[in-house]
């Protein structure tokens, strides 16, 4: 698996997937009936931000990952991540790699830490990853999520220190 800098010719390749996780509802906080065009906008963020993509060797697009700072001003030293594995390649280490390429790119650019503001809490096999990474869940929103089979949810915030 390669993880490279993801291209505006990727997203052919990421929309089908990233649709599909969005439109389920059961793990981000994006809009369910977020358009093509406007996910396109919300996942290419500028530099010094970043987006890459997980290949296999035929050059498929296994998954993707936005790095950002999460605050501006005077929180600017704090990254965060988003990441979305196509459920065709799950259970490949695509989401493990994403996720250690995300935090070795925050140390490299000087980040003191990485933030996830909204993880949620029935998302078992993300929280069981970033807790393995690392991450600590330091508080939760309760009923923070609205889990279309679930009910309401929360949403754990959680913290790695770089």
């Amino acid at each position: 698996m390669l993880i490279r800098e993801a291209t505006r010719e990727d997203w052919p390749a990421i929309w089908p997937f990233f649709h599909s996780i969005i439109a389920a509802g059961e793990t981000l906080t994006y809009p369910l009936d977020l358009s093509r065009e406007d996910a396109e906008g919300w996942w290419y963020v500028a530099a010094p931000s970043r987006v890459v993509v997980a290949v296999d060797e035929a050059g498929t697009v296994l998954g993707t990952a936005k790095m950002n700072r999460n605050h501006m001003g005077n929180g600017s030293h704090i990254a965060s991540g988003t990441y979305l594995v196509d459920p065709a390649h799950s259970g490949r280490g695509v989401g493990r790699a994403l996720c250690d390429y995300s935090v070795a790119w925050a140390r490299a650019e000087g980040y003191r830490a990485m933030q996830f503001n909204a993880v949620v809490e029935t998302n078992t096999h993300a929280v069981k990853l970033y807790r393995s990474i690392g991450f600590d869940v330091i508080g939760t929103l309760p009923e923070g999520f609205n889990h279309p089979t679930e009910g309401y949810v929360g949403l754990h915030i959680m913290y790695k220190a770089l």
